[in-house]
């Protein structure tokens, strides 16, 4: 779909960030192509959703939220929406950042329904874990497999690829020490990241003209066979008593859109998956996917034009 379709000028902009994974250069380099590529105006008043998963896999994760935390300052007109992704989930949990269980119950009433994982993936058991979340742990664990089979590379000290987050903050890898490296505005960073954005009359070019829709952002997507609104009522809620939120980690159950909301003009965006995927209304902007060869990419609404970190100017 061509950006330069007159129907759309004057339209505000919905700019959709794939997956950083700690890649300060990837984010600097995607950020100026993403202003030399729109209006200046339009560019300095759009709405830019961040799809999670800023840190791991990449050496930079301290720059890349220095980077996210300078721009509300930086670009004051715009608006700023900072997902949760699976990983920055995990982040939180290893450094106290986040919100309590609503229900009372601890973390450590979480750990049993994965148990059978914990010796394969050497669960992180150093200063703090007795009152961590689950995903915390396996964050900061020791995998005793080095290769992953399914990415075709080692493992970077964890499940979750997180030594290089560490090292991005001067410690090594399932240190404690990192819970007092991160600066405290990193960690409400963290606390502050929302499960889900939702926005109404997001225009998007079609065949037939501008197209006002609905847009749902979450990090991996809404499940198959489950009420649209249950769901987006506990990830508005933010329910740290579950030890794994499939909406930010699932894979297949979070593929498609739900068939409820086929009938109306729904955008479901995510990243995530370590794919770029257009299917209709469904947008999986996740090209990087931490690979240090691949790039990250983002999408434009309502032109739906995609924007690299490795194009030229």
């Amino acid at each position: 779909m061509s950006d330069q379709n007159p129907s759309s000028e004057g339209e505000r902009l919905v700019i959709c960030i794939g997956d950083i994974h700690g890649y300060y250069s990837k984010l600097e380099n995607l950020w100026s192509n993403l202003q030399s590529q729109t209006n200046p105006s339009q560019f300095n008043n759009a709405t830019i959703i961040f799809l999670g998963d800023y840190c791991d896999r990449g050496p930079d994760t301290r720059r890349v939220i220095d980077f996210l935390l300078s721009l509300s300052s930086k670009y004051p007109n715009q608006k700023h929406v900072f997902l949760a992704g699976n990983h920055d989930f995990a982040f939180a949990a290893f450094v106290g950042a986040l919100p309590p269980p609503p229900d009372g119950s601890e973390f450590r009433e979480g750990w049993s329904e994965y148990a059978q994982s914990e010796e394969r993936e050497g669960w992180y058991d150093g200063d703090g874990f007795k009152s961590m979340h689950l995903q915390g742990r396996r964050w900061a664990g020791l995998i005793k497999v080095k290769f992953n089979t399914v990415k075709g590379i080692d493992y970077k000290g964890s499940i979750y690829d997180a030594a290089p987050t560490f090292e991005s903050y001067g410690v090594s890898h399932g240190s404690a020490d990192l819970m007092k490296a991160v600066p405290d505005d990193h960690k409400k960073f963290l606390a502050d990241l929302v499960w889900v954005h939702e926005e109404d009359n997001i225009s998007l070019e079609t065949a037939e003209g501008l197209k006002k829709c609905r847009l749902i952002a979450v990090h991996g997507g809404l499940q198959q066979g489950k009420p649209v609104d249950e769901q987006l009522k506990l990830l508005k809620a933010k329910d740290t008593s579950i030890s794994k939120v499939e909406c930010l980690s699932g894979r297949k159950s979070v593929w498609d859109i739900p068939e409820e909301l086929k009938e109306y003009s729904t955008i479901v965006v995510s990243g995530h998956h370590g794919k770029l995927h257009i299917d209709g209304l469904r947008l999986i902007i996740d090209e990087g996917g931490g690979y240090e060869h691949m790039p990250v990419a983002a999408m434009i609404l309502p032109s739906m034009k995609l924007v690299r970190d490795i194009d030229c100017a």
